[in-house]
């Protein structure tokens, strides 16, 4: 995962300079030795090697020996890969792996619970509230039918409003319900 991370990080980096993109724009379009870009983007030519050195240790660019001059070009291929396999869905999920992703609703349920457990208020704010309900529907066995009166003896150790939460629950999509007073159940 370090190596992702890593790699990642350097192809940023490389990218995070408008001197290296300027010369990965020129490259795009031909070759050009170092004093060739020196000169087309008046920088002194160790500026222009430094950025370069940065590039090719991104694997964005490459270079080959004509005569006296370092010829630079675009990778093209390495490009292309890179931009495959580093920017997939999957490898950039891979990247945020180790970050805990029920932290806010942590932080949320012991902004707005007591000690014993009961909710202080109900949330206004949709995206606490969601964050509150995910915890209150874990009171809630998956699978299992209760009556009406049955889920509110449960919600009710959260909040007194327990028609609010009841149809909060319903409406997120965690808890379903019958018509006609029928059953309840968790999703």
């Amino acid at each position: 995962m370090t190596d992702q991370k890593t790699e990642l990080l350097n192809i940023f980096k490389a990218l995070a300079d408008a001197n290296r993109l300027k010369i990965l724009g020129l490259l795009a379009a031909r070759s050009y030795s170092g004093e060739e870009l020196a000169a087309l983007l008046d920088l002194k030519p160790s500026t222009v090697s430094h950025h370069l050195a940065k590039l090719a240790e991104a694997g964005l660019v490459s270079a080959r020996a004509e005569g006296y001059y370092s010829i630079y070009e675009l990778d093209r291929k390495a490009l292309e890969a890179t931009s495959r396999s580093l920017f997939s869905v999957e490898r950039m999920a891979a990247v945020a792996a180790d970050v805990d992703a029920d932290a806010y609703d942590r932080k949320v349920i012991a902004d707005y619970s007591r000690p014993d457990g009961s909710l202080k208020t109900i949330p206004a704010q949709r995206k606490k509230l969601e964050a509150i309900l995910r915890h209150v529907a874990r009171a809630l066995e998956p699978g299992k039918r209760y009556s009406e009166k049955e889920v509110n003896k449960i919600l009710r150790r959260f909040h007194a409003d327990t028609a609010t939460l009841r149809r909060e629950l319903v409406g997120i999509g965690l808890m379903e319900r019958e018509g006609g007073g029928g059953g309840y159940w968790r999703v």
